[in-house]
This record gives C-alpha cells, sequence and structure tokens, in this order.
C-alpha cells in the first residue's frame, strides 16, 4: 500500500477545479476514451502540484456528462424507469470521480510519487427557500419542439425555455451551496496527504428538514461555487480554476480586450459591479474567487488546463490576491 510522505506542519492545502469540458470537448464526441485521454492530460499540472508537497483536493465539472445522461433518459424511459436529476450528479459524482482517481494515480507511479487517492461523494446543503427552486434558469438536457412543451410540462412537470434562439430545453434550479456535509471527513483526509476528489458537478444538492433529516434536490450547483466553499471549509490556501481561457479578460471579445496577469480582491470586486464578468460565463467564477478570498484564502488563479503548469510558477494564468 502505498503511504504519504508530506509534512503535514508545512504542506499547502489547495483545491483544483476541472472543468466540464476539460474532459468533454466541445469539437468531440466525447466518448469514455476521449474523456480518459483528456483527464490524463487535464492533471499533468495537478501532479505538478503533487510534486511540489501539496494537499489537494479536486473537484470536477460534469455539464456536458448531464446532458448525456438525460439524453439517455429520454431515449429509454420507455424500457426502464427513469433516473431522477440528482441520482443522476451522484452518478457522475462517482463515475467521473474513478476517471480521474485512475488517472491520477497512474500519473502518481510514473512519476515515482507516493500519495493515496480516494474518490468521497458530497452532498452539498442548499436553501430549501433559494430563489432559484422557484424559478429555474440553468439549461439542461435534450432540446425539445416547440409543439412538445404542452406535453412534457403537463406530463412530466418539466419547466421548459427558450436556449438562446437554439431551441427549447428543460430548465431546473441552481441554488446556492452553503455546507458541505462530509466536510469533516474531507478535511481529516486532505490532513493526511490524502488527495480527495470531491464535490463533483458542484456536489449533490440536498436541503435540511425541519426535523433535521437530508432530502435530494432535483438540481445543479455551480461547479466554482460549490469549490470555493469546499476551500473555504478546509481552510485551503490557495484555489485553482481551470476554465477553457488561458487568462480572464475584461472588455472580453472586443477590440480593446485586456488579459488580466492579476487582480487584487477589490479589483475584482469592481470589474464584477461593472459588469465584465457576465453569469453565463466568467461571473461565477470571479464569484467564487472572492467568496474564497474573503474567508481567508490567499490565492486564486484562473486559468486554462494547458497553461496550469507555467500558473503554478507564476508565469501564466489570472492571479487573484488580497
Amino acid at each position: 500500500m502505498m503511504s504519504t510522505s508530506i509534512n503535514k506542519a508545512k504542506a499547502k492545502t489547495a483545491v483544483v477545479a476541472l472543468g466540464g469540458n476539460a474532459i468533454t470537448r466541445e469539437f468531440e464526441e466525447g466518448n469514455i476514451y476521449q474523456q480518459f485521454a483528456n483527464t490524463r492530460r487535464a492533471l499533468f499540472g495537478v501532479a505538478n502540484l503533487i510534486e511540489q508537497g501539496y494537499n489537494l483536493a479536486i473537484t470536477h465539472g460534469n455539464g456536458p456528462q448531464v446532458g448525456n445522461a438525460l439524453i439517455r433518459v429520454e431515449k429509454s424511459r420507455d424500457q426502464v424507469p427513469p433516473i431522477p436529476l440528482g441520482v443522476i450528479v451522484a452518478d457522475l459524482c462517482g463515475g467521473m470521480g474513478y476517471m480521474i482517481e485512475q488517472s491520477l494515480q497512474n500519473k502518481i507511479l510514473q512519476r515515482g510519487l507516493k500519495r493515496l487517492v480516494v474518490t468521497i461523494l458530497s452532498q452539498v446543503i442548499v436553501d430549501r427557500n433559494d430563489p432559484s427552486i422557484q424559478n429555474p434558469t440553468k439549461f439542461v438536457g435534450p432540446f425539445y419542439g416547440k409543439d412538445e412543451i404542452a406535453g412534457l410540462e403537463a406530463s412530466r412537470g418539466y419547466i421548459i425555455k427558450e436556449d438562446a434562439g437554439r431551441g427549447y430545453r428543460r430548465v431546473v434550479p441552481s441554488p446556492e451551496p452553503k455546507a458541505i456535509v462530509q466536510v469533516e471527513i474531507l478535511k481529516e483526509l486532505i490532513a493526511r496527504g490524502i488527495i480527495v476528489i470531491t464535490a463533483g458537478g458542484g456536489g449533490i444538492p440536498v436541503y435540511i428538514e425541519d426535523d433535521g433529516r437530508l432530502e435530494g434536490v432535483d438540481a445543479v450547483i455551480d461547479k466554482d461555487k460549490a469549490s470555493a466553499i469546499l476551500a473555504r471549509d478546509i481552510e485551503a490556501d490557495e484555489l485553482y480554476i481551470l476554465t477553457a481561457v488561458d487568462k480572464v479578460a475584461i472588455d472580453y471579445k472586443t477590440d480593446a480586450q485586456v488579459d488580466l496577469d492579476g487582480m487584487t480582491l477589490s479589483q475584482a470586486k469592481k470589474y464584477k459591479k461593472e459588469g465584465q464578468f457576465p453569469s453565463g460565463s466568467m461571473g461565477p467564477k470571479i464569484d467564487a474567487a472572492i467568496t474564497f478570498l474573503e474567508s481567508g484564502g490567499e490565492k486564486v488563479v484562473i486559468t486554462s488546463v494547458e497553461k496550469m503548469p507555467e500558473a503554478i510558477l507564476g508565469r501564466n494564468g489570472t492571479h487573484i490576491v488580497h
């Protein structure tokens, strides 16, 4: 059995949030062989952090994978019982966690390191009265024809809206994460130097009943916001958010675009207030950075999978500090 070899008194702790699109790329079919290949590629920078002695928690997105799973549910509901969204998220936490865990174990072996890796499914607490539960806006799953909407809403209770002129899709809640049920277990494992893969896809959303029982919610939680809550609660030093761009930009996709090497917390808030970071793209990542830094974190790095090794050395990415 492998053992940990970390000086716990000196080791820094980081959370690395892998985007779901880093595992299933937009221009690919997204079959399992491509997902494994992309996962191995995405973990190069993570392995560099391990070599530097970091204690680590790894989160991941699952947007493309949830969409595919919902299509499977739709296509097979006349043959097998449909699976609700909350359980699909749990299934993907396990399946994608296995893929990341095995790929990282192999990379650790190849580099001659000795660290244990484990996947932990996390239930993430949300407010049962979160506004998004009453007014869902997160698009998921397949597209439908306009003539299908009334029947789907009546028979399945779906809420369906037009998705930016592309067609009609189901919308589901995306409530704000409040806390992670398994946080004490995660803290114990991470403090021992065990690398934990958790809160996949933002974690499995649950709320607390009046008598203290947990109840699942058919919703999806933003992965970056959940990663910030995880980083806060395990008292991490650094948060790495891996996305599709090398650096955060202001005036994005205009002639005035400026890529940012760094920002202070106050600058991030200022740009956010000015509308520089839309809610459908960079906004949640900046929100996550602000949450983490305000709760005592030291640094947030936003960059691409490809540039993470350089970003670790301060040579790329956008570094957000106090």
